[in-house]
């Protein structure tokens, strides 16, 4: 059994209750996600892979918050690395527009920022490792309300909504004393208002800015 959170003291399905039931949140952002998109953005398979990879980023964390055991741990954290690129790789690809060379500096700069986070992984409970996602999020944020994109401050404002999100998951243990139920269960909640936030703003983008079938 793998114990990294405040919520969970002892084994069982359902040791961490409110840490498995909160992802939850994930598949209601896709769903609300799949709604408008099934509406206003029929055919671009870049906007149904964001959404079923939201979907996974729920039920893969749901599955380590339950079992929590090695498999499972991989079922939490790949969907989240793919997530993270995926939307890194459309975003600037079809909203932004950048080529293939900027795009693969932008990637180099991920992973490298990933490799000097990944040196001290124990560092605000392991939250440090999300710091490139982060950096990432902020650039497109920037970005986008420098390029007047539709929903101009929103990317900004998930910007914010991450860190929040990030506080609350790297003072779970610090926490257990005062709050016996930690707060890594507001780091779902958060992340799934996040993972929302920025397929609708990609959604939004997306018919304006891809002029033909590229992103389809």
């Amino acid at each position: 059994m793998i114990d990294l959170y405040c919520e969970r003291t002892a084994s069982g399905l359902w040791a961490e209750p409110l840490n498995a039931l909160t992802n939850l949140a994930f598949l209601v952002a896709a769903w609300l996600c799949w709604q408008r998109a099934a509406v206003t953005h029929k055919g671009y398979v870049s906007i149904y892979l964001l959404i079923g990879l939201a979907a996974a980023v729920g039920i893969g964390s749901g599955l380590f918050h339950t079992f929590a055991t090695r498999w499972a741990m991989w079922c939490d954290v790949i969907p989240i690395l793919i997530f993270q690129l995926v939307f890194i790789g459309c975003y600037f690809r079809f909203v932004q527009g950048y080529g293939y060379v900027r795009l693969g500096v932008i990637y180099a700069s991920f992973f490298g920022l990933a490799y000097l986070c990944g040196q001290t992984p124990e560092l605000l409970n392991g939250s440090l490792t999300y710091a490139p996602a982060w950096v990432m999020l902020a650039l497109a944020g920037v970005s986008h309300y420098l390029t007047n994109k539709p929903a101009r401050h929103t990317l900004l404002l998930a910007t914010g909504v991450f860190m929040l999100s990030l506080t609350f998951r790297s003072i779970d243990m610090m926490v257990c004393e005062e709050i016996t139920i930690g707060s890594h269960f507001l780091w779902h909640l958060f992340n799934a208002l996040l993972i929302y936030l920025v397929v609708r703003v990609y959604m939004d983008s997306l018919v304006e800015n891809v002029p033909s079938s590229a992103a389809r």
